[in-house]
């Protein structure tokens, strides 16, 4: 019989495609519950809060017979009564406090951002838990900190300082002790002034100078962390001369799961299964192109008015027409490959045009 698992998570239709093209059965548990998630999945069930995730996951394994489940961002501390295939929830807590995090750089001497202390400005404030990168913010004084903690009351944060150069991330496979870094991402960001340091999409593989140098970093960090799985490590490759400087650990599969894929050929759901059975790459590939992902984000509140699934291949996280999204919010991601970076991002503009063509009429 064919193998079934369950994905829970804010979004997971990258994990619940790899996971079918890998072989399985899903079922999921979803904020969005998108149009092409729903195509791949026997079954999926939306939720609002975190409280609503755990308690559908668990009904969803009590009713159904898996074989294991999948995490993805939100989901990485559930327990559920089935088997957890990846990091354990206790190591991956500790890599959801980011002071914990940092702890465990300046413990095993990974250069990291150092820290700032209230005063010392300009300084990265970002919340100690939380993902996405969209709450982070550069302050300047202390009338711009007391403004910015007072959008996320009684909720810890913490200052860095602020690390110039190019975001990036590298992919990893890790079995708990060991780590092989399957690919190298730039990171692209939503850049615009409320939340700018949002993750909206990635290029693989990274063409950056340090690339391979941040790759190495990134198989040390894993390796030590105790992760298993798919964990990915973000960074920043700073202006100029230096080094790598290493921002996050992400102990469950990441959102550039789909230029992963397509840049490297591989399915990133079977290579977390068999490490999660003690089977690891024997050693780094080789990108066979260039793939990039964006996600396009609502300048005002819109009500989705076409199905976006006419573009095909090139677009994924499809809303159902009639879904109301908030300005701001995420609306669908669009998708390109090349044999070059340049080549891979003339694509994707391309195919953006063509998007937003129709999303400007909603």
């Amino acid at each position: 019989m064919t193998p079934r698992v369950l994905v829970a998570g804010f979004a997971t239709r990258h994990i619940a495609a790899s996971a079918r093209d890998a072989g399985y059965r899903v079922i999921a548990i979803d904020h969005f519950c998108d149009r092409d998630l729903v195509e791949v999945v026997e079954e999926c069930h939306r939720f609002e809060t975190l409280e609503e995730l755990a308690a559908l996951a668990d009904e969803a394994v009590r009713h159904h017979p898996v074989d294991g489940v999948l995490a993805g961002s939100g989901a990485e501390l559930l327990t559920l009564p089935a088997r957890r295939l990846g990091t354990p929830p206790e190591v991956a807590a500790r890599f959801l406090d980011k002071g914990a995090t940092q702890t465990f750089f300046e413990t095993n001497g990974i250069r990291a951002p150092r820290r700032r202390d209230p005063g010392e400005y300009p300084a990265m404030a970002k919340p100690a838990h939380g993902s996405g990168g969209w709450r982070n913010a550069i302050v300047s004084s202390d009338q711009e900190l007391e403004a910015w903690s007072g959008l996320f009351p009684d909720q810890p944060y913490l200052l860095q300082e602020v690390v110039v150069g190019t975001p990036a991330s590298v992919s990893c496979i890790a079995d708990g002790r060991r780590a092989v870094a399957v690919a190298t991402n730039r990171q692209l960001l939503r850049g615009s002034e409320a939340m700018s340091f949002g993750f909206a999409g990635s290029v693989t593989p990274c063409d950056h100078p340090m690339a391979e140098e941040m790759a190495t970093i990134a198989e040390t960090i894993v390796g030590a962390s105790g992760c298993v799985g798919a964990v990915g490590v973000d960074f920043v490759l700073p202006d100029g001369c230096g080094t790598p400087v290493a921002i996050e650990v992400n102990p469950r599969f990441q959102g550039t799961l789909d230029t992963v894929e397509a840049a490297m050929g591989l399915n990133l759901v079977r290579l977390h299964v068999d490490a999660c059975e003690g089977r690891l790459p024997e050693g780094r590939l080789a990108p066979r192109q260039f793939a990039v992902r964006r996600i396009l984000f609502a300048d005002h509140d819109l009500v989705v008015g076409h199905d976006l699934s006419m573009f095909g291949p090139w677009v994924a996280d499809i809303p159902t027409p009639g879904t109301p999204i908030p300005a701001g919010g995420a609306v669908v991601s669009v998708r390109a490959t090349g044999p070059t970076a340049k080549e891979a991002l003339a694509g994707l503009d391309k195919h953006i045009t063509g998007v937003r063509t129709y999303m400007e009429r909603w």
